[in-house]
């Protein structure tokens, strides 16, 4: 629960929208699944607490900033998390694991000749048994997220009068 009064960050500056040389007043760490969230009161690496008070739910990606009613930012960092990266001997091999992914609706990070999931060993078998090499990491993850969500995280660095 939010103690009364606490400040709130009330709009998100998508990466590249803002340079993190400006003053960052604390980085919060958070998983995938907390990075998809409204309103949830947060403490950061330096002790900041803080209530995220967005107008609705949207996904906040790694390397965002968390506006401050005063203005400051508070930096968004993705936390590590047991992950697979996979890996194909060719494009073809690689984007038929991707539409089997995509099919199954599974968030998926896009990185050059590489795909990255969230460990499971059912999907990691499917993968490796279409032709793919599945290796284990413990990484930051930021997957890509669907068409409708990117114009919803536009929106909420938009304000209206």
């Amino acid at each position: 629960m939010a103690a009364p009064g606490m400040i709130r960050a009330t709009k998100i500056l998508p990466d590249g929208d803002w340079s993190e040389k400006s003053l960052t007043t604390d980085t919060v760490v958070l998983d995938y699944d907390r990075r998809h969230r409204r309103r949830m009161a947060m403490k950061g690496r330096r002790g900041f607490e803080f209530l995220l008070d967005l107008p609705r739910a949207v996904a906040i990606r790694d390397r965002d900033g968390l506006v401050l009613e005063d203005g400051r930012i508070i930096l968004v960092a993705a936390a590590r998390e047991a992950l697979v990266e996979i890996g194909a001997p060719d494009a073809i091999v690689l984007a038929r694991v991707a539409w089997h992914l995509g099919n199954r609706h599974l968030p998926t990070q896009l990185l050059p000749g590489k795909l990255r999931i969230r460990r499971d060993h059912v999907i990691e078998a499917m993968v490796a048994g279409l032709g793919a090499k599945v290796t284990p990491v413990d990484a930051p993850f930021d997957p890509k997220i669907g068409a409708y969500a990117e114009h919803e995280h536009a929106i909420a660095d938009h304000e209206h009068d």
